[in-house]
């Protein structure tokens, strides 16, 4: 019996992404609650709570972005770019990421900031996209304790558990990969090396800070503090829908949150997301509509501020958004030049 093969092209292969989606997500449908009482539970929310939870995310942001801003400083030639900059870049990924499938985010923010480097050298893209997986991999440090704590504390769903083993398997292994690149010497100078070592440097290079205790000190710092943020964000959100969840049952649901976001099928997973907040929330005494109509309100607040102060950005920076479906296509050596054409 002759094995099935994956369509070659990227159109059948698109199709064959599609159509997965759309089975999961008529999963969703077919299995998700009533409307009726999904929107009985909005009638009942306290936006005093949903306010805070707001400014919340936004301080979130805020100070994730300064951690980005730190591994950038260790990575860049001097002068560094500016804080605004670095902010600004930021919260245009958030935007590439929620509204658009994949990570499309995050090479949305190193176009944003390649712009806006003062000091253009041969390989700043690279660099820049080295600086976000060094960001990347300090969320690994705080998820891995983060976890240990829901699984010892929270009453985790068994369908959780071998899914968050395996993504904090990879995760922690590519951290510790990415700990030996750092910390790797070589001997030659770029202008010895081809285009593609030359550009793998470089790349290497935005991983600088993994080599310099003070400064990731200082960065996964700010970064731990943002995760904490989110999570008084999860809880601020309970108590606007009136769910008398605690410190520990918000920790389950930002795990939750981030677990469902690694692979993003469609936009934000919306519907996946839910279900699984919602699931996660039975053994807590919440209801499956209240659980699901919560997991909307959550999402909604963090899409909703991400997505804000994107378009913001985006605008400022003098992109549109349906560049950030190409931002892939953006190459290191003529950033500017290519992102005109894209618009």
């Amino acid at each position: 019996m002759s094995r099935p093969r994956l369509p070659r092209s990227r159109a059948g292969r698109a199709a064959l992404v599609v159509a997965a989606g759309a089975g999961l997500a008529a999963t969703v449908v077919v299995t998700g609650p009533d409307l009726g009482v999904v929107g009985d539970a909005f009638r009942l929310v306290d936006w005093a709570w949903v306010v805070l939870a707001v400014l919340i995310n936004v301080a979130s942001i805020v100070v994730r972005s300064v951690a980005w801003k730190i591994v950038i400083d260790q990575a860049v030639p001097h002068p560094p770019p500016r804080h605004r900059s670095v902010f600004a870049a930021f919260a245009v990924g958030l935007l590439g990421n929620a509204a658009l499938p994949g990570r499309v985010g995050e090479l949305a923010r190193v176009a944003v900031l390649a712009r806006r480097t003062r000091r253009r050298l041969a390989g700043t893209w690279a660099t820049l996209v080295g600086t976000v997986v060094a960001h990347r991999l300090l969320d690994v440090v705080v998820a891995a304790v983060l976890v240990v704590y829901v699984v010892y504390a929270a009453r985790i769903p068994d369908w959780a558990r071998p899914a968050l083993a395996i993504v904090l398997g990879i995760g922690v292994g590519f951290l510790i990969a990415a700990l030996l690149v750092a910390r790797r010497h070589d001997r030659l100078s770029l202008d010895d090396l081809g285009p593609v070592r030359r550009v793998l440097r470089m790349a290497r290079q935005g991983l600088t800070v993994l080599k310099r205790p003070a400064p990731a000190f200082a960065a996964l710092l700010f970064q731990v503090s943002g995760w904490l943020l989110q999570l008084f964000a999860v809880w601020a959100t309970f108590r606007a829908f009136e769910i008398d969840g605690s410190i520990t049952a918000a920790a389950l649901v930002l795990v939750l949150m981030n677990l469902v976001l690694v692979f993003p099928l469609w936009p934000g997973n919306v519907g996946l997301m839910q279900a699984a907040i919602a699931l996660a929330l039975l053994p807590y005494g919440v209801s499956y509509p209240r659980g699901f109509a919560f997991g909307i309100g959550l999402q909604a607040i963090e899409v909703g501020v991400g997505a804000a102060l994107g378009l913001l950005f985006l605008a400022r920076e003098g992109f549109s958004f349906a560049m950030l479906r190409r931002m892939p296509e953006v190459s290191d050596v003529d950033v500017d030049e290519r992102v005109e054409r894209i618009a």
